[in-house]
């Protein structure tokens, strides 16, 4: 078993492997930044080493401060998490040249899967089908034109190297190309310091589906099932459903993709916890999208419905135990819904909502999971992404879950910054969601016909407020409860508009 893991993130994540970490009695170290200083992945961690300034690209991004904060504090394993360095080949080789071990797949294989371009290969010489698009990145606008028109319109620009829409672009005619090809570019440059992008064929309006994969070191490795992930807002997932509406309907489905996403791992010579992504036609027809080599932001709604913890196997398979489960030893049971809130504000193209948390409550019951990083009073920075937290549900099924999604958005409450929450209730009460009638440009659709928020926002204050100061009068006064300070007097400063 592993001795002493470094946690490389913050945030939810970071949370939530530490307390894995704590369940198997393996002491943990968290990193962070000058932003990061008080956040609650601190808190809780056994040790924690501060690696440098608040842009990530001067601490959780550089890899010889990661390395060298293992070392000072004896960590035989890094954890990465997902985002920052968690899909970095050189990382994992680092780590390796170290004698660290990396919770996750080698460098090799992230390396082949990394690269989308690399990953479309690899899945093609597996036998599986993706979409239709080029093998290699475009090199030069008229090298991109060719292809555009070879494939016809509209097309989709994406970045090689990453992904969570970044760097990724539709274009609808050759007129609207030259400039989303610089645009694109320019993105993925920024965001993973390659601005190669290629080309894929837009399918209309499909599902994303994914498939969770598993594996140990000793070439063992199995599906854990489909997770729906179809609602989007700019490429970035919100809404998780395991299992997907569609497949439920139609589980021969879950068969086919969950082979298909095993053939590509085993030709990549895969292990540890990974997902491949699908894209799915309106005649449920599946190509593959990409691999992602690492553990999956909506990985809670898998492990409910499974009853797996996907980052106690992550650290089991990590320390050379065998995979002892088999395919089929593998159960869905009921059904698990998952909503990312986010500080941001739905109600303007979703911009992020960075500030202080002045009130918090969480729901709670049977079937609730909340995987959280935030706490009242701590101050969401405004240089990383704004995923404050993860709420999941499980219920014996889709209507059921539903309804207790809906009743613990009513029980959570946010105040001091604005959240996408009340946008959630929005969705889950929408008929189209509860038919399950879902594809990618749900969410747009869906801003077109959401109804006006204006009168049901001012009654969302009040009730907010007065639940709010109804909690306050009964808890003791501690300096966690703002110096005594009201909502009353919270309101007057103005921010009364800043509730969710």
């Amino acid at each position: 078993m592993l001795r002493k893991v470094l946690v490389a993130n913050r945030g939810e994540i970071a949370v939530r492997i530490i307390r894995a970490l704590r369940e198997m009695g393996i002491p943990s170290v968290a990193v962070f930044s000058d932003a990061d200083r008080k956040s609650l992945h601190v808190r809780m961690a056994d040790e924690a080493e501060h690696i440098g300034p608040a842009a990530s690209s001067e601490s959780y991004l550089r890899i010889d401060k990661v390395l060298d904060a293992a070392r000072k504090h004896g960590a035989d394993a890094i954890h990465p998490g997902y985002g920052f360095l968690s899909e970095n080949a050189d990382f994992a080789d680092s780590c390796a040249a170290a004698g660290i071990k990396f919770i996750g797949p080698t460098g090799a294989s992230i390396r082949a899967l990394g690269s989308k371009t690399g990953g479309r290969k690899i899945a093609m010489e597996a036998g599986a089908p993706v979409v239709p698009g080029t093998k290699e990145p475009a090199s030069s606008f008229d090298h991109a034109k060719t292809i555009a028109l070879d494939i016809g319109y509209p097309v989709l620009l994406k970045a090689v190297a990453g992904g969570g829409g970044k760097g990724m672009r539709r274009v609808g005619s050759e007129a609207e190309l030259e400039s989303a090809i610089r645009d694109a570019r320019s993105e993925a440059e920024r965001a993973f310091n390659s601005g190669e992008v290629y080309i894929e064929k837009v399918i209309e309006n499909p599902r994303h589906i994914e498939i969770q994969i598993l594996g140990d070191e000793h070439g063992h490795l199995i599906h854990l099932g489909e997770r729906e992930c179809s609602l989007q807002r700019r490429y970035q997932k919100v809404i998780e459903e395991c299992p997907s509406p569609l497949v439920a309907q139609h589980p021969e489905m879950r068969t086919a993709m969950g082979e298909a996403a095993l053939k590509i791992a085993r030709a990549a010579g895969y292990y540890n916890a990974g997902t491949a992504e699908f894209l799915v036609d309106k005649d449920r027809n599946f190509y593959f999208l990409e691999m992602n080599t690492r553990l999956q932001v909506e990985h809670p709604v898998t492990e409910l419905v499974t009853s797996l913890d996907l980052v106690q196997w992550q650290l089991r398979i990590a320390s050379g135990e065998h995979l002892t489960l088999k395919q089929d030893d593998i159960t869905w049971r009921g059904s698990a819904i998952e909503c990312r809130a986010y500080a941001e504000d739905p109600d303007s193209y979703f911009f992020p909502s960075p500030g202080p948390i002045d009130f918090l409550t969480e729901p709670a019951g049977p079937g609730i999971r909340l995987d959280s990083g935030i706490y009242e009073g701590w101050r969401v920075p405004i240089e990383y992404d704004p995923l404050l937290a993860k709420l999941a549900v499980w219920a014996a099924d889709r209507p059921t879950a539903i309804a207790r999604m809906l009743r613990a958005l009513q029980e959570y409450s946010i105040i001091g910054i604005r959240t996408n929450l009340a946008f959630f209730r929005d969705i889950l009460n929408d008929p189209q969601f509860c038919r399950g009638d879902l594809h990618t440009g749900f969410i747009a659709e869906f801003m077109d016909r959401r109804p006006p928020r204006a009168s049901s926002e001012e009654l969302d204050m009040i009730v907010a407020l007065a639940a709010a100061e109804h909690y306050r009068n009964s808890r003791p006064p501690t300096d966690a409860n703002h110096g005594g300070r009201s909502i009353s007097s919270w309101l007057l400063e103005g921010r009364s508009r800043n509730l969710r």
